[in-house]
């Protein structure tokens, strides 16, 4: 039998509060008929306002849900519903699923394989494809990305003249925007703080950023209101001023003169690549996965939805059990709209990530998955200790000053401090992140004892994501 899923991994699947209260309002038996579980599906018939009950299926191995409820959200509260009545030992196990769940998995799988023999399948004349089906974003790279030879022809050509100019004009209007930019902070500096709390001026220069063509240094200065807050926000604010310049100057100085593509190879060159994300430069889903992957068993450690300019981003977690990698999955919708929701949290799964190139590589994409089914818990992650978490940290500030989140598993944590706002360990302790307030879900779970604790670093706290009690039982906080 598969082990199942908690009620709180659940619930943490859910993409708003709102899903979750509805959820539960549909997890009794008495809401259900037809329901069956198999290794890697579960399935049922739930009644609704309706003549006719509505068809729920989940497909564990990614997972994937499908529903025939008119709900734009995904999953939707029957999915969801019929996780919880799964966890709660509600779901009967069958021999095989109802035909229409059986018609709905067969053709879902179906269209996996098929996109996995595409993207592996060579190019004519080639003797080998470089791409993997891509889980999660629901995308697949093919092989040789551009170009390829049969018989000594090309088979797809280069750039055109057009994409180049295009392609040197934005290095032009981005180099404008970063020249002006380090004359903005300059005048900030030279000025004082004292008039930094009208947000007219940043807005101005986010438009005219956005305009240069470097949306990523946009964002930054579009959320310096952020820093605000506090009593200590002069300091802090100086402090983005200051990474806002290590930026433009990294941008300037690295560059050549011929453009970012006869930049010398090493460090100075994974350092480029960094400062143009940084910017707003993209990094095409093919060059990423064109890249080396990192095969291990990720333990999903935890995720947290923000919301900018009406767009939800999604922070999933993952760290290597073998490489001790951390890696970071992102998935962005209009507000509203579904998000990936197939990496389970408190789950650990056997994949190949490809991470996007950089100085301090986190952000990745699933290549690969090699377990093929469902996503169960392998108990807590290898956790460590206070000093050996900052010392990490303060590696990847190294490689990547704007590194400004990072995820951290403490071992023998316990709640402690002043108002219970801090992380304690054997070796010392960390504070929690000021919207954390008191962590009551984390200080019921602890009880006084020791827990294993999933956390994303961030230069203001910690903020916990889920923990891990004695018995490796998952908590989502």
């Amino acid at each position: 039998m598969t082990e199942r899923w908690n009620r709180d991994q659940v619930l943490a699947l859910a993409p708003d509060a709102s899903s979750q209260k509805a959820a539960q309002g549909v997890s009794s038996p008495g809401k259900w008929s037809g329901a069956g579980a198999t290794a890697d599906a579960l399935w049922g018939e739930c009644r609704g306002s309706g003549s006719k009950p509505y068809l729920a299926c989940v497909d564990l191995s990614e997972p994937a849900y499908r529903c025939s409820c008119p709900s734009r959200k995904f999953p939707c509260k029957h999915a969801l519903g019929l996780l919880l009545l799964w966890s709660a030992g509600g779901v009967p196990d069958a021999a095989g699923p109802a035909d229409w769940a059986a018609e709905w998995l067969d053709r879902r799988r179906d269209r996996t394989a098929g996109a996995a023999v595409r993207a592996s399948a060579p190019a004519d004349g080639d003797d080998a494809g470089d791409g993997e089906a891509v889980t999660g974003g629901g995308a697949a790279a093919g092989g040789e990305a551009g170009a390829g030879r049969a018989g000594g022809a090309a088979v797809a050509a280069g750039p055109g003249p057009a994409d180049a100019r295009r392609a040197a004009q934005r290095e032009q209007r981005v180099a404008a925007g970063l020249a002006e930019l380090e004359r903005w902070l300059a005048d900030q500096v030279r000025q004082g703080l004292a008039t930094s709390r009208r947000h007219d001026q940043w807005d101005d220069l986010a438009k005219r950023l956005v305009d240069a063509q470097a949306p990523a240094a946009a964002g930054a200065v579009s959320r310096l209101g952020a820093v605000l807050t506090g009593d200590d926000w002069p300091a802090r604010l100086l402090g983005e001023y200051a990474l806002l310049h290590l930026l433009a100057v990294a941008h300037r100085r690295l560059t050549p003169a011929a453009g970012p593509a006869d930049a010398a190879g090493g460090l100075d060159a994974a350092l480029l690549r960094t400062v143009r994300e940084r910017v707003g430069f993209p990094v095409a889903k093919e060059e990423v996965l064109a890249g080396e992957p990192v095969r291990d068993r990720w333990d999903v450690l935890g995720r947290r939805d923000t919301e900018h300019d009406r767009i939800t981003a999604r922070r999933v977690w993952l760290r290597g059990r073998s490489t001790g990698r951390a890696a970071l999955v992102l998935s962005f919708a209009p507000a509203g709209q579904a998000l990936d929701a197939s990496l389970v949290t408190g789950t650990t799964m056997d994949a190949d990530l490809a991470f996007y190139p950089g100085s301090c590589p986190l952000r990745a994409l699933v290549a690969a998955r090699h377990d093929h089914a469902p996503q169960v818990s392998a108990g807590p992650p290898p956790g460590s200790t206070v000093d050996e978490a900052l010392d990490e940290v303060a590696r990847a500030l190294a490689a990547d000053p704007w590194t400004d989140s990072w995820p951290v598993v403490l071992d023998a944590a316990v709640p402690a401090g002043s108002g219970l706002r801090a992380l304690t360990g054997p070796d010392g302790a960390l504070a929690l992140h000021p919207s954390c307030g008191t962590p009551w879900r984390l200080i019921a779970a602890s009880g006084g004892h020791p827990l294993t604790v999933a956390a994303e670093w961030t230069p203001e706290g910690l903020r916990p994501l889920t923990a891990w009690d004695e018995e490796g039982r998952v908590i989502v906080l």
